[in-house]
């Protein structure tokens, strides 16, 4: 008995049902909102700290490694499609005659 009562008080998705939210709790929430965006903000400070950032040099070399490979993939992508357009033709003339 005490099981069909307990699943009564739960929603659909099994978890207990959210009290409807009267107008103190929106007030509470709202005047909650500066403390809650200055943690954050805090929080983001202390993270950006922690990061690493790269110098000049490291940066040129991961940018030139960026671009040789975008050239390099280039090339292979317009021969391979250059060979298959070769061979669909070939192919469309082979059966066409």
């Amino acid at each position: 008995m005490a099981s069909a009562a307990k699943k009564a008080s739960q929603g659909k998705r099994g978890g207990k049902v959210a009290p409807k939210a009267g107008p103190a709790s929106w007030l509470q929430k709202v005047q909650s909102w500066p403390g809650d965006f200055s943690s954050y903000v805090d929080g983001l400070k202390r993270e950006m700290r922690l990061v690493t950032w790269p110098n000049r040099e490291q940066v040129r070399a991961t940018t030139i490694v960026v671009l040789a490979t975008v050239f390099v993939f280039a090339i292979f992508f317009g021969v391979v499609d250059y060979v298959l357009t070769l061979a669909q033709t070939s192919l469309y003339e082979t059966f066409t005659q």
